[in-house]
């Protein structure tokens, strides 16, 4: 694998985030609708409904859409941390503990031999199948895109959610040394509907002194009728499995909402249009 160059020329990496109306009225949520026979997108909002989604804004914390998993609307709730056994798949994996006070920096865990690494994929629920997508391929660089615009972080009323553009997310998803086994898609068996992704890239992040090699874990989404079959969590562990397989054992997440632990936080603002 390609690893990104240390001494290389360094692009500045800005993100453009579009807030959007739901493209379906049956979605729920107190927003504007989009009707039948409205154009791709959504839209153009009239005077009043302008006027709705101002008086939103002026209450609403961007901060709690920004770098969340589009895996649940509940923000409010999961911002505060919880006791460590209630977060019953993060209490199994090596993070810290929301109780731990950490002194030392270092591996969580040591870093296995390949052979010890588990070579098969993990088990999907019955009806469901893993596979790649092909970000240079249109037709799946589309399939992701709705995937993550109707199912991806919105705010509780379902009025905003994150729009994602192609060419952004080909930007993202292809930085140097990137790897298509990192992006991963479950699909439905019987009609191969995208349901769900996870990805991953490689990043160096630097501790003190210390340069340590990582990947970045991002648009993680589950399609929203499917939250209950537990799909997050198998993504997560595959994912993991598949990086470490590449000899890599740490990585980099964000979130909107409280997970064990952070070790830093940041203030996003979002642009509206």
């Amino acid at each position: 694998m390609p690893d990104p160059k240390e001494d290389a020329p360094t692009e500045e990496r800005t993100t453009e985030v579009e807030l959007i109306l739901p493209t379906s009225s049956k979605q729920g949520g107190s927003g504007p609708s989009v009707e039948e026979g409205d154009p791709p997108g959504g839209r153009e909002a009239t005077a009043q409904e302008v006027a709705d989604i101002m008086r939103k804004l002026g209450k609403m914390d961007l901060q709690a859409l920004a770098g969340g998993a589009g895996v649940g609307n509940d923000q409010k709730s999961r911002k505060v941390p919880k006791d460590m056994d209630k977060y019953k798949f993060w209490k199994t994996q090596p993070v810290p503990r929301v109780d731990e006070k950490v002194q030392t920096n270092g591996p969580i865990e040591p870093d296995k031999p390949k052979e010890e690494i588990r070579q098969e994929p993990y088990t999907l629920p019955k009806d469901f199948i893993w596979s790649l997508v092909d970000i240079d391929n249109e037709k799946e660089t589309k399939e992701l895109y709705e995937l993550l615009s109707l199912n991806y972080v919105e705010d509780d009323d379902a009025t905003f959610r994150f729009d994602y553009s192609a060419a952004f997310l080909k930007w993202a998803l292809q930085p140097p040394g990137w790897k298509q086994q990192w992006h991963i898609g479950v699909r439905v068996a019987s009609n191969n509907k995208l349901v769900a992704f996870i990805s991953g890239v490689p990043a160096f992040l630097r501790v003190g002194s210390h340069k340590q090699k990582i990947v970045e874990i991002n648009f993680l989404c589950v399609h929203k009728k499917l939250r209950a079959k537990r799909l997050a969590p198998v993504l997560i562990k595959e994912v993991t499995r598949r990086v470490n397989l590449e000899g890599i054992f740490q990585a980099a997440y964000t979130a909107g909402v409280y997970l064990p632990t952070p070790v830093a936080k940041s203030r996003q603002g979002g642009e509206v249009r």
